[in-house]
């Protein structure tokens, strides 16, 4: 598939501010695109911004805010004069029993994987019709296949992958393109933060090879790199992951039947497992959702 140059493009990332949003912007913008960043920190969005090698700027939104990311996509097109790409990447995770879960913490999982892509792509997607331009989902391998201690982020991720698919099929004559990026377990704040309960860590580790290991972050983003250029249909982080598109099918008995006998073996050691959102990015919403409440008080 030829590839298009990135060259001057406009290019827009949610949860720019760590992990894969921030290498990302870097990747891109390294490609000579222009990149507006999207995030709830905007210290760290500012820092981002400042390594870039080319025009940027960055907004301080809540991708689930709808009036806030009206406003964002009219002010990054009024700032940029276009928008040609956007990566709907914005995203945070929560592990631990479904029963024993915080209410709030999994809603949350929801309303910003799944809730917030949808208000992302609602806000942009006047403005990548105009350009006959890419609109690029985030997704995981927790689209593909279930797991246990994970209901809320598989929920999620399975919606947004059925929501971009939909999507494609709807805007498809508009000279949009649609695609969504697969990846698995990836060296990010958020997964190092999940691993810090032993009982998520060692579940993960009894998954079987390839799906138990942790990849590095930049050959992965390197692939969304390429996938945006092909502005390609789908986009997988570690190359196993087209694979499993083969087999999914099955996986859900697969891993009925085998998640059944490693919960049996972890069950007295699951009343200590953390159940609210994971790392520095989880830690960012949840103290953006604290000054929310406050301030409507």
């Amino acid at each position: 598939m030829s590839r298009v140059s990135l060259e001057g493009r406009v290019a827009v990332v949610t949860g720019a501010a760590r992990g894969v949003g921030e290498l990302l912007a870097r990747k891109l913008s390294a490609r000579g695109a222009r990149v507006a960043l999207v995030g709830l920190e905007p210290d760290a969005l500012k820092r981002v911004g400042e390594r870039l090698h080319g025009d940027s700027a960055h907004w301080h939104a809540d991708v689930t805010d709808h009036e806030a990311m009206s406003r964002v996509a009219a002010e990054v097109e009024e700032r940029f004069g276009k928008v040609d790409i956007v990566v709907a990447n914005a995203g945070v995770a929560s592990g631990g029993p479904f029963t024993d879960s915080d209410p709030e913490s999994w809603r949350r999982v929801i309303e910003v994987n799944l809730v917030g892509s949808a208000v992302t792509g609602r806000a942009f997607l006047p403005a990548l019709t105009e350009s006959r331009g890419y609109l690029l989902q985030i997704a995981s391998l927790a689209a593909i296949t279930p797991a246990p201690m994970m209901t809320a982020y598989c929920a999620s991720k399975a919606g947004v992958e059925a929501y971009a698919h939909s999507l494609r099929a709807e805007v498809g004559h508009k000279g949009v393109r649609v695609g969504v990026a697969y990846l698995s377990w990836t060296d990010t704040d958020m997964v190092r933060g999940a691993d810090q309960d032993d009982v998520m860590r060692e579940l993960r580790q009894r998954l079987p090879w390839p799906a138990n290991k942790t990849y590095p972050l930049g050959p992965a983003v390197d692939r969304i790199v390429a996938g945006i250029e092909r502005r390609a249909g789908h986009v997988y982080g570690q190359w196993w992951l087209r694979g499993m598109q083969g087999v999914r099918g099955g996986l859900p008995g697969i891993i009925g039947s085998v998640g059944q006998r490693e919960m049996r073996r972890f069950a007295d050691r699951l009343t200590g497992v953390r159940t609210g959102l994971v790392g520095a990015g989880g830690a960012a919403d949840e103290q953006h959702r604290t000054a929310s409440t406050t301030q409507r008080h």
